[in-house]
């Protein structure tokens, strides 16, 4: 990769070299943006945000809670990485019909950031089920929000998508 260096004179009157053309070579910056510094720890503040948040509802019971954090949770990631297709950083490229989910590590499978995402959903759930104590209505519907969430993670569903959704 060629570099070319300016020499600039900043306020004081010393030089310094500015290199220019070294930024990431990435084509595509979805595609590592999982593996990026912090942003395990942001994506686990923004869930006990969530909670917090939806804690500070004086109607809502605790068992309500959880199973609405699980909800949110649940729907956001199906949207942010199983829904939207194309990325947002560069021009098309020949990932139009790609999901994030599946431009992610360049559709490797079994990787951190692939399993972390995978494991997520699972500690939430039984997180929820734990905290509303195994309610029937609310096991349910934590359950048939796990349900729709488990089956686009699955190594089997990439490029693949379920009865033809999300397709074209």
């Amino acid at each position: 990769m060629a570099c070319i260096t300016f020499k600039i004179k900043v306020n004081s009157g010393e030089r310094r070299k500015v290199n220019v053309g070294v930024a990431h070579s990435e084509g595509n910056p979805s595609t590592q943006v999982m593996n990026s510094q912090g942003i395990w720890l942001a994506y686990t503040i923004l869930v006990g945000l969530l909670h917090v948040v939806l804690l500070g509802i004086p109607f809502f019971s605790i068992p309500v809670v959880w199973t609405l954090t699980n909800i949110i949770h649940n729907l956001a990631t199906c949207i942010f990485l199983h829904t939207v297709k194309r990325t947002p950083f560069v021009p098309d490229r020949g990932k139009a019909s790609l999901t994030h989910w599946e431009q992610m590590d360049y559709g490797l499978q079994f990787i951190f950031s692939h399993k972390s995402l995978s494991i997520s959903p699972n500690v939430l759930y039984l997180l929820a089920s734990f905290y509303t104590k195994y309610d029937a209505a609310h096991f349910l519907t934590n359950t048939a929000s796990w349900l729709s969430i488990l089956p686009p993670k699955l190594p089997q569903f990439q490029e693949d998508h379920l009865f033809g959704i999300n397709k074209y």
